[in-house]
């Protein structure tokens, strides 16, 4: 209770174990203490995470059941992406550790990057790419193909949309 008596709640405190965009950083700080220490071993995050009340992941950091036995203030695990396959679902569930992730965070991203790729390989890019590089041009190795008037398809699994 402050001076004025008003009951404090507790600070609540997120882990952000992963590299993950400037802005989300800002949101989690407008309403916790946000620390963020990456490349955290098993036995490092072992060590903390009993501190914490949410934990905020990539691809980087496996949470084991391991990890989520000394995790007693943890309420709830963010994946900041669309798998949570290096997340210990049954250890969570086990624990009353919600967990949940951004299945739609990267699609615009992922479907643009399809149409990229796919024009990479019809002109060669990668291929003129290196061989300007090694001071060659080869104009004729690297005409490709146009994809004017061509029938393309996407065959595609997941979220593409």
């Amino acid at each position: 209770m402050d001076t004025n008596g008003v009951i404090k709640s507790p600070i609540f405190k997120v882990l952000v174990s992963d590299p993950i965009h400037e802005r989300g950083v800002e949101i989690l700080e407008s309403v916790a203490q946000v620390t963020i220490k990456t490349k955290l071993s098993e036995e490092e995050l072992c060590a903390i995470i009993g501190e914490y009340d949410a934990l905020v992941v990539r691809s980087g950091t496996t949470v084991t059941a391991k990890v989520i036995e000394q995790a007693t203030r943890m309420k709830i695990i963010g994946r900041a992406g669309v798998g949570v396959d290096n997340i210990d679902i049954e250890a969570s569930t086990a624990h009353g550790i919600y967990v949940v992730c951004s299945p739609l965070g990267n699609t615009v991203a992922a479907a643009e990057h399809t149409l990229a790729l796919m024009f990479a390989l019809s002109r060669n890019i990668t291929v003129a790419d290196s061989s300007i590089r090694a001071g060659l041009w080869e104009r004729s190795r690297f005409m490709g193909i146009q994809l004017q008037h061509k029938t393309l398809g996407i065959i595609g699994l997941g979220q593409v949309e």
